[in-house]
């Protein structure tokens, strides 16, 4: 994605590109961070009210076409702001809301850091996200394997120096490890193209198989919807399922920690 200038066109982008995939067969379908709004934005002069409405535009675009949508966007919320993703469900309803931990340098002149992992049900498919600079931290998407997540969804925004935007160029970003090393299907939606000045973003968005196969990759200049069949057969957390029972000392730990998960998960949305 290639974000507009304005709130009204982002939508407009968001709706329109929800319902061609929705034609196409998308179960689901993962915008980019802060999609709604852009990136390059100063957040503090945003009025709630337009972000409500266009969410509430967004979320009854997938319910007239019957599909899951995920969207990053800014969210005001218990008098603070939030770089969130939002997840709808085909009724238009939203089933969970995940603010990114990890702030960036940009994110926390804005941002307060969220306090919950994310965990949520698609389908019935229980899956886990993560925000950008948050692929530097692979616990986030470890313990949301180990409580069953099957699928990854990663929104990005890509803001980087020309040098490092084309070194990840081609995948080369890792999150092919982070898919391997936990047997689950990966989603990853970019921004793409110039970003300000001396600014980009690598595109690349991509599907990733859990044996770290690459099953739809975009290149880093066009706008443009990659789409993959997800066999949740083969998202078997294998080695995230592993890790749980071995070293044995560990066990009794890791049941308490993804006890307090899930209450945090669960607490976080009330």
């Amino acid at each position: 994605m290639k974000f507009r200038n304005s709130i009204r066109k982002n939508v407009e982008f968001i709706v329109d590109s929800l319902s061609l995939a929705a034609r196409d067969g998308a179960d689901a379908v993962l915008f980019p961070e802060c999609s709604v709004t852009g990136y390059r934005c100063e957040f503090d002069r945003l009025d709630p009210r337009d972000i409500d409405a266009a969410l509430a535009n967004i979320s009854e675009a997938g319910r007239r076409v019957n599909c899951n949508v995920l969207v990053g966007s800014p969210v005001f919320r218990k008098r603070k702001w939030l770089n969130a993703l939002l997840v709808f469900d085909r009724t238009g309803r939203e089933r969970f809301c995940y603010s990114k931990i990890h702030l960036t340098e940009h994110d926390t002149r804005f941002f307060a850091p969220g306090n919950s992992l994310a965990y949520f049900h698609l389908d019935g498919i229980p899956c886990t996200a993560i925000i950008c600079h948050e692929r530097r931290y692979p616990e986030l998407v470890r313990i949301p394997v180990m409580m069953g997540a099957q699928i990854v969804f990663h929104p990005n925004a890509g803001l980087d120096r020309w040098s490092v935007t084309r070194a990840k160029r081609g995948g080369r970003d890792g999150i092919s490890v982070r898919a391997f090393e936990n047997q689950v299907f990966y989603v990853f939606a970019n921004s793409v193209g110039p970003q300000g000045p001396g600014l980009w973003s690598a595109g690349d968005s991509k599907i990733i198989a859990p044996d770290s196969s690459v099953l739809a990759l975009a290149n880093n200049r066009d706008e443009t919807i990659v789409q993959a069949t997800l066999d949740l057969r083969l998202s078997g957390r294998k080695y995230a399922r592993e890790a749980l029972d071995q070293p044995a000392f560990l066990r009794q730990h890791w049941r308490s920690l993804l006890t307090a998960c899930r209450r945090q998960c669960e607490a976080n949305q009330l």
